[in-house]
């Protein structure tokens, strides 16, 4: 979260109150943007580049997945019939 984002929260909610003195105000805001920056850096969030990175690797990682399954699906067929043949 980018300072800016406190900012402007900060003062939607401080606009949000009862008028007060502007130098409580002032204070009240710093406050509130402390109070908001503190409790966002408890959630342990990720920034949404990070997640878009992770869901394209995410998304990589299941194609790689995929394809695996299906060689190895195939191989396992080529085992079976090998196996028959030799029985026969």
């Amino acid at each position: 979260m980018n300072k800016q984002f406190f900012d402007d929260l900060a003062t939607k909610i401080t606009s949000t109150l009862p008028p007060v003195p502007s130098g409580i105000k002032g204070e009240m805001e710093s406050s509130i943007r402390h109070v908001l920056h503190n409790a966002f850096d408890k959630l342990d969030l990720v920034t949404r580049e990070d997640f878009d990175v992770q869901s394209m690797v995410l998304q990589k990682t299941r194609i790689k997945l995929e394809l695996l399954e299906k060689k190895i699906k195939s191989l396992e067929d080529s085992l079976l019939e090998q196996n028959k043949e030799e029985k026969k």
